[in-house]
């Protein structure tokens, strides 16, 4: 079965609505590709190895959360850019890449994804364009949920903590590079947050709140949205799907 290119774009603009978002770069469609679609490969970035892997398993078009254009990159399409580029257009593959509006979804996004394969449900949103999520937990310490994060996701977690931290009963998210997202956190009565990154000052900071930051890898934060997300799309379209996982250590 295949479905035109533009049917696949409305289903996937209906479904994360872009409109809503003040993003860092374009989303929906990035790279057109043949007319018509029969197979999706999604993954989390639009690197030369997913392309590549991509168009060996047939692909008809490739849907990440990290696409290749953003705002403040050198518009110039050489050197690695020029490969990726060069590769979709040579197998006339399609590229759709959805950012802000994937992290967000309320089901199908990266943070109800992680929540979702971590065991938590958010009962409330905080920060920019209600991109973080907040829920209840049993209480537990920080070791525990860090505990909790390695063994789900796979991966060393970086903690930051304090002497006086906080026994741990409520606990945000956000996933990728969300670490200014911390201060929201505190201020929306965690006791906990965690993302994909950490930078200098929020080690500081939970040390003087006592408010635990988890760490728990960028990459492996986002692998569960692009494959929630594209395979609704192709269940909705009769699309065949497959979600190919490019191991990334950030």
């Amino acid at each position: 079965m295949t479905i035109q290119r533009q049917d696949v774009l409305r289903a996937f603009d209906e479904l994360l609505q872009p409109e809503r978002f003040k993003d860092y770069g374009p989303n929906g469609l990035q790279v057109e590709g043949r007319a018509e679609i029969r197979k999706i490969v999604s993954g989390v970035t639009a690197s030369r190895a997913l392309i590549d892997a991509a168009i060996a398993a047939g692909a008809d078009a490739i849907f990440v959360h990290h696409g290749l254009f953003w705002r403040g990159y050198d518009g110039r399409i050489t050197g690695w850019m020029k490969q990726r580029i060069e590769r979709l257009i040579k197998h006339d593959i399609n590229l759709f890449a959805y950012h802000l509006p994937l992290d967000a979804h309320p089901v199908l996004g990266n943070n109800a994804q992680l929540g979702r394969q971590l065991g938590w449900e958010a009962d409330a949103r905080f920060g920019e364009q209600d991109l973080g999520f907040i829920g209840s937990v049993a209480e537990q310490p920080p070791a525990a949920v860090a505990a909790h994060l390695q063994q789900v996701l796979g991966r060393f977690v970086t903690s930051a903590t304090s002497e006086n931290v906080h026994p741990i009963r409520r606990i945000a998210w956000c996933t990728g590079g969300a670490q200014g997202f911390f201060e929201a956190a505190i201020a929306a009565g965690a006791d906990a947050f965690v993302t994909g990154e950490i930078s200098e000052p929020q080690a500081h900071l939970a040390r003087e709140t006592g408010v635990s930051f988890f760490a728990a890898g960028h990459h492996a934060t986002e692998r569960y949205g692009a494959p929630a997300a594209a395979g609704h799309v192709a269940a909705q379209l009769g699309l065949a799907h497959e979600f190919i996982e490019i191991d990334n250590p950030a």
